[in-house]
């Protein structure tokens, strides 16, 4: 009878998660979580003055401050439910003011950067003048694992239904 000897499992620390990121226009990047000093460190690096955060897993403001990067936490359940224009509003404005400035660059992420970050990406290039399939191919030409989930498109379109009718495009 062979003896089967197990040897002991040695436990190491969880490596880091390398920093992703996919720049869609000159100013706008997509992408997912942050996590760790030393990714906001190469965002800063990158050039990345702005963040809106659309995790509710994780507020990035107190890793950004040292960087002096400013972050509008906006937390979304990626529930695949409507999303109200208030999720869309505030994050929006936000934006448009970081932008103003052709020197700032604007990440936009959640966890893993496939529905609320490119769902937010959406919202804003809608906003700028885009045309609906227009956005949607260019954020996934540029970043081809994002999933625009219909219902969130929906959300969008409601948001931007709602945002021309109130006179601000």
């Amino acid at each position: 009878m062979k003896v089967l000897r197990l040897r002991p499992v040695r436990w190491r620390p969880q490596r880091a998660r390398p920093m992703d990121l996919t720049w869609v226009t000159p100013q706008i990047a997509v992408g997912g979580g942050i996590w760790t000093d030393a990714n906001m460190a190469k965002l800063a690096a990158a050039g990345i003055t702005h963040i809106i955060d659309m995790q509710v897993e994780f507020d990035d403001t107190p890793l950004a401050g040292p960087y002096g990067i400013e972050v509008f936490w906006n937390p979304v359940d990626d529930d695949f439910q409507p999303k109200p224009a208030a999720v869309f509003q505030p994050a929006t404005e936000f934006a448009l003011a970081a932008l103003e400035n052709p020197e700032h660059r604007l990440l936009i992420h959640c966890a893993a950067g496939v529905h609320r970050a490119p769902m937010m990406a959406l919202a804003l290039l809608r906003v700028q003048g885009w045309h609906l399939q227009e956005a949607m191919d260019l954020i996934e030409e540029r970043r081809s694992v994002v999933d625009f989930a219909d219902v969130y498109v929906r959300s969008v379109e409601q948001f931007i239904r709602n945002y021309a009718g109130a006179g601000k495009r």
